[in-house]
């Protein structure tokens, strides 16, 4: 058996970083909005992060960010002249319209796609299917510069298979890799894929929220496993609890997270929470290795101090000699019962034996955290080498990046600035030069006008 691993491509940091309250359902994106944003922090903070885990001997990557403000979207609705002439149209008339296609959401690659080994697939392919992303419409339009900048990262069809999205209608709602987690004994060998969703779209009788939007609906999931030829035995579906959604959790994780032979979760993260762990150790199928229900207890960490410190927007990172380590913001520092409980959970009997911590303040303030900025892909030996190597974090692409960030991003940002053609301009600059730095080819709009 060749060897194989996971790697992370984070999601860098657009130049139109900012704070607009776009995201209904996600607390911090609401509660910040009105706040300025600083982009070059953001984006610098990011990339330590990933800088950090390359260092820790993981694989990283990186994916560029899009072209924001993105014109084409309001040409589209009826905005006309030049760009800056149609900038000023939309600042006068939709403002808000204009925050949302300037948002720089695309950051959160959990968001991007859900992706399947070849180990799990029916072709022995790596498949990737972008989210459509339709509950929120900042969020909607990324599908296409996302495909085109998977493709051009994984861009050779012998191991990779690039599905389009699904239909962009409430009822195949897909929010990604932020509602899909993967167990296994190995990365190489076959494993269980783990969907989660909100809410039936036809199977009104099921339990749904009542105060935020459930985005990812189980029929989503079902095409998702169906095209990238999941094996149903290794396959399980699990509800969201309605509530949690209600409380804040707008996706799975921000209440659980896994990772190998580990499932850590909340207590009440899902609606059925004795036949999850039923069917999870059913299609885990292996007496002789155990699996870990990491369940954190509402007496322990309540939901509100989930929402609040994003304790399970984490990543959960293996090493060789079976350990794991958990991946957390700043925030969980400031919570003293979360804080408690991780320092407590680490004693225990599982896998989960180091923490560590970093400043991700900008891309929390707008409600991600480390879970948010990662897209995993589990990749063999041959797959990898067939990753496009430009964006594959090291040494030298850390520097590079730095300087190119400091050369091009803002270092404050208000909703008012988003209307500065200047912005568009120095936006477009800098993209242009990422593409060529990560070796993308022409993957914007404007690079293909």
């Amino acid at each position: 058996m060749s060897y194989a691993t996971e790697a992370n491509f984070d999601g860098l940091v657009g130049p139109t970083h900012n704070y607009s309250g776009l995201s209904f359902g996600n607390v911090a994106s609401q509660q910040n909005s009105t706040h300025p944003s600083n982009p070059k922090a953001a984006a610098k903070q990011g990339l330590v992060k990933m800088k950090a885990l390359a260092d820790m001997g993981f694989v990283q990557g990186v994916l560029a960010p899009h072209e924001r403000p993105h014109i084409p979207t309001l040409r589209s609705l009826g905005f006309i002249g030049s760009d800056a002439q149609v900038l000023a149209q939309a600042a006068q008339q939709a403002p808000k319209l204009l925050a949302a296609v300037s948002s720089a959401s695309c950051m959160w690659t959990a968001n991007a796609a859900t992706v399947s080994p070849s180990a799990d697939s029916k072709d022995g392919r790596v498949h990737f299917t972008p989210a459509n992303l339709v509950n929120k419409f900042h969020r909607s339009i990324e599908h296409e510069t996302t495909s085109a900048v998977l493709k051009a990262t994984f861009n050779n069809p012998q191991y990779f298979a690039h599905h389009p999205t699904l239909p962009s209608v409430d009822h195949f709602g897909d929010e990604g890799a932020a509602n899909h987690t993967r167990f296994c004994k190995d990365y190489g060998q076959q494993g269980v894929e783990f969907f989660v969703y909100g809410m039936s779209a036809f199977n009104t009788a099921m339990p749904r929220p009542q105060h935020y939007p459930a985005r990812h609906t189980l029929e989503a999931s079902q095409a998702v496993a169906r095209n990238h030829g999941l094996d149903p035995e290794k396959t399980v579906f699990a509800q969201q609890h309605p509530d949690v959604i209600d409380a804040g959790v707008f996706h799975n994780d921000v209440i659980a997270v896994g990772n190998g032979n580990v499932h850590f979760y909340h207590e009440r993260a899902f609606l059925k929470r004795e036949q999850m762990k039923a069917d999870i150790l059913r299609a885990w199928g292996d007496e002789h290795t155990p699996f870990y229900f990491v369940e954190v207890p509402e007496v322990a960490v309540s939901v509100e101090d989930c929402v609040q410190s994003y304790l399970f927007n984490s990543q959960l990172l293996s090493h060789k000699n079976g350990e794991m380590t958990l991946v957390v913001p700043g925030e969980v520092e400031n919570n003293a019962r979360v804080w408690a409980y991780l320092n407590d959970l680490v004693n225990q009997t599982t896998p989960i034996k180091h923490v560590k911590v970093f400043d991700l303040k900008q891309s929390m303030s707008n409600g991600g955290g480390p879970a948010c900025l990662r897209l995993r892909v589990a990749l063999n030996e041959q797959e990898l080498a067939a990753v496009n190597p430009a964006t594959l974090m090291n040494d030298q692409l850390f520097e590079t990046l730095n300087t190119w960030i400091d050369k091009h991003y803002r270092d404050r940002l208000i909703e008012a600035d988003l209307a500065d053609p200047n912005l568009l301009t120095e936006s477009r600059q800098a993209l242009d030069e990422l593409t060529q730095i990560l070796q993308l080819g022409s993957v914007y709009d404007f690079q293909k006008a």
